[in-house]
């Protein structure tokens, strides 16, 4: 799948990413966090392909989905010449997978980031993009996949953090705009939900949310025996490692356990060595149906609560991951809540392409709220 999605966005990207950044100086790490946002370490880095912006690698305050306060890493991306009138995009991650070396700012640091070319777009705009790892990926402790607070909280969190990196020229009152596709579309779903109480200060216009596993139970049956079983297992991680109540080990046969145990450090490719299986082939019983999974799943889905700003949500009728039923339901309930929201339910094909074709005209909608320009929405 993330093969798919770098050669369609090779072919159709502006950018070259084979330019070498120049070299960057080093920059000391600020005091400790003592708030959400608040830059705990920072690096300034020469990331392949970002010759017209300088890159830090940072690390910054946030909150767990229990309520803690942890610490997360990302990327800021900062065109040259950005001031006090330069937008921020809060860039949420599509799946990565669940071990430290996935995490999207070791990949951009390398030059090897499969989603740098949707990075690219929003930055040689002239757009700051704050990327995060999100929780546990790229610092210590698990990473809680498709935990929906903590990814929210997270994306939220490093626009704040990239807001208050010094050096950048940004300002706290500038244009912030929230994008997301599959994990991060979930995450800026999230983060939708969240930022009236979580982030009122931060000036957001719109956020951008792509097929978002919106219901995970409808996403976990819908791929129980099929080529895409790994995430399934990889959201019952991140299920089990985000909530004490949840206790998965008891509930695992040999096979089980071993299956679990391997695919902690596993990057998405990995992942693929599932397919075919399902999940009885792991358990003892279903896990899913016991009342304490019941409730913590049903927490992560999107829809509780109606996002301020406007969306534009898009899902593929062909998305062969996550159907598309479950962004048809998330429309619903935000448009029934009263939100402002532009669906575009496409015909482009498989989940990965669609991130690609999609591409230029969800920036474009991005860029038109940036700008200030109205939209109507379809509810």
């Amino acid at each position: 799948m993330r093969r798919v999605l770098v050669g369609v966005l090779v072919t159709t990207a502006t950018v070259a990413l084979t330019v070498a950044a120049p070299a960057a100086a080093a920059e000391p790490s600020v005091e400790p966090a003592a708030a959400p946002g608040d830059v705990v370490t920072a690096r300034q880095i020469s990331a392949p392909g970002f010759v017209y912006a300088r890159t830090w690698v940072i690390t910054y305050s946030s909150t767990s989905a229990t309520g803690a306060p942890i610490t997360v890493s990302g990327t800021v991306v900062v065109p040259l010449g950005a001031n006090a009138n330069t937008p921020v995009v809060g860039f949420a991650p599509g799946t990565h997978g669940l071990g430290d070396q996935c995490a999207p700012s070791r990949h951009l640091e390398a030059g090897d980031e499969t989603e740098g070319l949707l990075i690219h777009q929003y930055a040689t705009r002239g757009f700051a993009v704050a990327i995060t790892d999100y929780e546990g990926l790229g610092t210590p402790g698990e990473h809680t996949y498709i935990a929906g607070r903590a990814e929210g909280n997270a994306t939220l969190d490093v626009v704040r953090a990239a807001l208050r990196l010094p050096g950048t020229g940004l300002s706290p009152t500038t244009e912030v705009a929230v994008v997301g596709y599959s994990q991060g579309g979930h995450a800026a779903g999230w983060a939708a939900q969240l930022a009236p109480s979580y982030a009122p200060e931060l000036n957001i216009v719109g956020y951008a949310v792509g097929a978002p596993p919106a219901h995970l139970r409808t996403v976990a049956e819908h791929n129980d025996g099929g080529e895409n079983v790994g995430l399934v297992m990889a959201a019952g991680f991140g299920m089990d490692v985000t909530y004490p109540e949840l206790e998965l080990a008891p509930y695992l046969n040999d096979a089980g356990r071993v299956a679990f145990a391997d695919i902690r450090d596993d990057c998405t490719s990995d992942l693929s060595k599932y397919a075919g299986h399902s999940m009885s082939d792991f358990t003892t019983e279903d896990v899913l149906a016991r009342p304490e999974w019941v409730a913590r799943v049903d927490e992560q889905n999107l829809g509780g609560s109606t996002p301020r700003s406007p969306v534009l949500l898009y899902h593929s009728n062909g998305d062969e991951i996550l159907p598309v039923s479950v962004s048809v339901g998330l429309r619903e309930a935000w448009c029934d809540g009263g939100g402002n929201v532009t669906f575009r339910r496409t015909n482009t094909g498989p989940h990965a392409v669609t991130a690609a074709l999609m591409s230029p005209s969800v920036t474009a909608w991005v860029a038109d709220r940036l700008a200030g320009r109205a939209t109507a929405g379809d509810c």
